[in-house]
């Protein structure tokens, strides 16, 4: 093991006494981060009259982010291997900055697209933190840690949406991003100070066609997914994008497995454990995102259907926020089973609970408690299945492989979260009841959608029984394996 991978002294600045601080910036980051998926929520109704464009145009102020973030995740990971941690961290961040600022500034839709596509390219902050913290910490903090960093995704997003919707209906919606971009900066300072740079590097060159090769497949993907529903499943585009997808993905594949220094390491991806991480993760992110689309739906739709509760979008938030509180207590339980279990239990047991909230919801969805203990119940899952999944990949990979094996992982929730979107929206849009002259989707299309999301679930948590037995949280290097008195297992 060469040099570049041997552990700082514990003396030195990654020390257990800054561990504290380190986690909490990079928990603060991470939750700045997530923020921008709920950051625009409450005002997407609106976006047509505020930038003086159709519904239609307006729309892609949520999928240039989708998209972005999509593209950025692994690349910034692989960057952050190669070239410091810290310092994507840091420039990722900057990119949120001035994301904000522009659509701060914005009034039209042009800026607010390119704004919204900026704030994007911040979204490899939580998996790079994870890798950050591999490289940083103690051992005995590694697991509860991380569980807390990937959590972190859940926790802003669910903090977010009523900060957000009480901003939107008390104050010009500008400053909603001139918020984002003050927490941003705030993040980017603390990070500065209290954050150390990893000596754990790849170097090499960069894979700029597998990178540009990715990009183009995922951009068609996700634009074959997310705008399906609008140019119809069956209309050119969609077929032609989805095509078109499948080729590019293909001949992306056969590049990397004869580069040299690849974008991403599919023979590490093949790895069992690496692999059913990978695929339950989809799973998991298909099955949360049905949360997130029926929850806020039961909420505000009039009482007058007779499943509908007739709530504001605040009262939608409010009711959604204890979610990420639970999200954030179940970390530190989920870093317990974790290191006495390891965290294949972790991310089944995840998996269980994250199902067993779904049933409730089909049985319990007539109540504002009702919603509210399913959504904590879900949450809580989700706390488990985070902190697990994170552990999973750091204990097949190498040090100098986290950035980019993490940032993977993340991309393939996400994949998930968009094709949830994408069949939920289907089955609503056939589901409907006549509520005034106005197709509304109906309770037994709700039913239908937390169903699949128990299913997804579920499925997850067979995936997650291929994942080799008991597993580490961590792979140890040879460098460590020799020497005991290292502070991390790496």
């Amino acid at each position: 093991m060469s040099d570049a991978l041997a552990r700082p002294p514990a003396a030195g600045p990654t020390a257990p006494p800054r561990s504290n601080a380190v986690v909490a910036v990079l928990a603060l980051a991470g939750i700045v981060v997530s923020l921008m998926q709920t950051l625009v929520i409450p005002i997407v109704p609106q976006l047509p009259k505020l930038l003086d464009a159709p519904a239609s145009d307006t729309a892609w102020a949520v999928t240039a982010t989708l998209l972005a973030a999509a593209v950025a995740t692994p690349v910034v990971g692989r960057l952050g291997d190669m070239i410091g941690k810290r310092r994507m961290l840091l420039t990722s961040i900057v990119l949120l900055v001035s994301g904000s600022v522009v659509c701060a500034l914005a009034d039209s839709l042009t800026p607010m697209i390119a704004g919204r596509a900026l704030q994007g390219l911040a979204a490899a902050v939580v998996p790079l933190g994870i890798s950050i913290m591999r490289d940083a910490l103690p051992a005995e903090r590694l697991a509860g840690s991380t569980a807390l960093m990937s959590a972190s995704l859940g926790v802003g997003g669910a903090l977010g949406l009523p900060a957000a919707a009480f901003i939107a209906d008390n104050w010009d919606w500008h400053l909603l991003f001139w918020t984002s971009a003050v927490l941003g900066a705030l993040a980017f300072l603390l990070v500065l100070l209290v954050v150390p740079e990893s000596a754990n590097r790849a170097g090499g060159r960069f894979d700029l066609v597998g990178a540009l090769g990715l990009s183009a497949g995922l951009v068609t993907l996700l634009l074959a997914v997310s705008k399906g529903g609008d140019w119809g499943w069956t209309s050119g585009t969609t077929l032609g994008l989805g095509a078109a997808a499948v080729v590019i993905l293909a001949a992306w594949g056969r590049w990397e497995l004869r580069a040299a220094q690849p974008l991403v390491d599919l023979r590490t991806t093949a790895r069992t454990q690496v692999l059913f991480t990978n695929l339950a993760s989809v799973a998991l992110g298909f099955s949360m995102f049905a949360m997130s689309l029926v929850l806020p739906q039961l909420l505000q739709l009039p009482e007058q259907t007779g499943y509908g509760l007739g709530r504001s979008m605040l009262t939608v938030g409010l009711v959604l926020a204890p979610q990420g509180l639970v999200m954030m207590a179940m970390s530190a339980v989920s870093a317990g089973i974790t290191k006495t279990r390891g965290p294949k239990v972790t991310l089944m047991t995840g998996a269980l609970i994250v199902a067993a909230g779904y049933g409730l919801n089909i049985v319990l969805m007539s109540e504002l408690w009702h919603l509210i203990l399913v959504s904590c119940v879900i949450g809580g899952g989700v706390g488990f299945t985070y902190g697990a999944m994170p552990a999973l990949i750091m204990g097949a990979v190498d040090p100098s492989q986290t950035g980019a094996a993490n940032s993977l992982n993340t991309l393939m929730r996400s994949l998930g979260t968009s094709f949830a979107s994408a069949l939920a929206g289907v089955i609503l849009a056939q589901m409907t009841t006549d509520f005034g002259g106005y197709a509304l989707p109906s309770e037994n299309g709700f039913k239908v959608v937390m169903a699949i999301g128990a299913g997804a679930a579920l499925l997850a948590f067979v995936l997650a029984a291929f994942i080799p037995g008991r597993t580490a949280a961590v792979r140890p290097t040879a460098t460590e394996d020799a020497e005991e008195t290292t502070p991390l297992k790496a």
